[in-house]
């Protein structure tokens, strides 16, 4: 198959393909993402269950199905269909973040950090969970662990904007200031918008 010059020739191949071989579940969700990137959300959920129908352990399917119901505000959907892809496949980090970030959104902080535990013991290099499990930590009252996870991120992303703004916030509960100081200068030269309250608090 020729490479395409664009995302519309690049959904025709596809489905041409599947027009020669309707039960190839990689393609039903190679045309899933590409309607994604297309912003067709209801095509690419029609893709991706495909998708599922011809390869019921295709991970990724469900969790591109999980995010297209957390675009709709559908948190329930979105924790069963992640739920389903680490049921599929047990060492999928990605579908442990997810479901870890859906427990934080409901401020279940103790199911949050089991879920990201699993995240980052399935991908030591899994950023956002480093990360997401930092947050879950501050919400728990635990600055040290939040450190923690935190410096886990930037060993892998030393630029992770997140990761500095969590420091910042870790390290004001330490009551280091000068620490807190240095990671909110560090996440706004990043581009990340450190909320006004914790700069009022570094700098009082």
């Amino acid at each position: 198959m020729e490479k395409a010059s664009n995302i519309d020739e690049y959904i025709a191949q596809q489905r041409q393909a599947l027009s020669g071989n309707p039960e190839c579940g990689n393609t039903h969700y190679n045309l899933g993402v590409a309607l994604l990137g297309k912003q067709n959300y209801a095509e690419a959920e029609r893709a991706f269950l495909s998708a599922i129908d011809c390869s019921p352990s295709l991970a990724e399917a469900y969790v591109q199905l999980g995010g297209l119901c957390l675009k709709g505000g559908d948190l329930d959907g979105c924790l069963e269909w992640n739920n389903r892809a680490v049921k599929v496949r047990p060492g999928f980090s990605e579908g442990y973040g997810n479901i870890g970030f859906v427990h934080l959104q409901r401020g279940e902080v103790q199911e949050a950090i089991k879920a990201l535990k699993r995240a980052t013991v399935f991908n030591y290099r899994f950023v956002q969970a480093f990360t997401t499990l930092s947050t879950a930590y501050l919400m728990q009252g635990d600055p040290d662990k939040a450190v923690e996870a935190c410096e886990k991120a930037l060993k892998v992303e030393p630029d992770f904007p997140v990761a500095h703004n969590n420091l910042a916030i870790a390290y004001l509960e330490k009551a280091d200031k000068v620490k807190a100081a240095e990671h909110a200068k560090r996440a706004k030269e990043l581009g990340y918008e450190v909320a006004s309250e914790i700069m009022k608090e570094i700098e009082s």
